[in-house]
């Protein structure tokens, strides 16, 4: 015999719980307030967050816009319910995207999408881009929250950034002279980044470790909170870098695809990058990714960042000068090679990773 319908459903009884989303609006206020700047000072809320770029003090812009995720670096927080970081990972991948192109980050936008809202860890999530802003010095100026039960499944949930920003017209990045013989910098990264996750999470698979075990290449972390290192975000010892001087010529944020994939993409046709790889001081986690999954250097160098996360192409006269200004504001920096006459490859190599 058929149910007969239940009478009254509500939101609730689909699913969705319109008051934890309440609840996390209010939790997530006074962390989003912290990340006022000059051009936005609104309180999140409203139907649209605002911008003043009169404010920001630009005065011929050009406005530049990237959107990124964190992929699925997000399972092992999930795995190892630590969601305080992730949120820096996604403003990074957007910012780092930013600066590159000469753009100062003026505001961020987030989507959090999951099929249970739990008001906490949603918190502890938005915690972690409020913090990735202040690092950018952009502001957070609104976001959206979807529970969707019928979407997403178990513990489940996924993030989606927006940043925008603006550069003053003729300071946009890559300059029109890049020539041969400029100078390659590599900025360390922090670690794996956001990017070779699927790779990774196979690698821990197959070496049967969980993320609660102590990390072989780093004994003092469990594994779970040494992979779940946030990016590192680039902008503020760029920006300042750029304020004064003029011999940056490009920037290439080193993602997805490595240097082969993301170096090529600000040189002109004409130009390759030689790149000697004996200089690059390798941190722990990739030797042991490397050695664990039997990954060859090759597949080392286009999955990962291998200890570089960003690449700057200087004029030779002003190499020096421009990493001095990066090491006095805090950056790591190699010299890693010049550009060359393009033959075949965008990035060719000299000498071997320390694996």
């Amino acid at each position: 015999m058929a149910q007969e319908p239940k009478n009254g459903l509500t939101y609730a009884d689909a699913g969705v719980d319109i008051d934890a989303g309440s609840r996390m609006v209010d939790k997530i206020k006074p962390m989003v307030r912290a990340t006022r700047r000059p051009g936005a000072d609104s309180e999140i809320g409203g139907f649209g967050g605002l911008f003043d770029l009169k404010a920001a003090g630009f005065s011929d812009p050009i406005l530049v816009a990237a959107n990124d995720g964190v992929g699925t670096k997000l399972k092992i927080a999930i795995e190892a319910d630590k969601h305080d970081t992730v949120g820096i990972d996604l403003v990074a991948m957007c910012v780092n995207d930013l600066v590159v192109q000469g753009a100062e980050p003026l505001f961020f936008l987030d989507y959090f999408a999951t099929g249970k809202l739990d008001p906490d860890q949603g918190a502890a999530i938005v915690s972690g881009i409020a913090e990735g802003c202040r690092q950018a010095g952009c502001a957070l100026i609104g976001g959206e929250t979807a529970e969707m039960p019928g979407m997403y499944h178990g513990d489940d949930y996924d993030l989606a950034g927006f940043a925008v920003g603006a550069a003053e017209r003729d300071r946009l990045l890559p300059t029109g002279d890049i020539a041969e013989g400029d100078v390659i910098l590599g900025l360390a990264s922090s670690g794996v980044h956001s990017n070779g996750f699927s790779l990774v999470r196979r690698i821990v698979e197959l070496a049967g470790l969980s993320w609660s075990d102590r990390a072989p290449f780093a004994r003092d972390r469990t594994l779970g909170a040494a992979f779940l290192e946030p990016t590192r975000i680039y902008v503020k010892p760029l920006l300042s870098t750029l304020k004064v001087a003029w011999g940056i010529k490009a920037l290439a944020h080193i993602t997805g695809g490595g240097f082969p994939e993301n170096i090529p993409r600000v040189l002109p046709d004409h130009l390759a990058v030689e790149i000697d790889l004996d200089a690059i001081d390798v941190p722990p986690v990739f030797s042991w990714l490397a050695a664990t999954g039997g990954v060859a250097e090759s597949e080392m160098l286009s999955t990962f960042n291998c200890g570089i996360g960003m690449i700057v192409v200087v004029a030779s006269g002003e190499a020096a000068q421009i990493a001095a200004l990066l090491h006095q504001a805090g950056e790591t920096v190699t010299m890693l090679g010049r550009t060359v006459p393009r033959r075949a490859s965008g990035v060719t190599y000299r000498g071997k990773l320390d694996l």
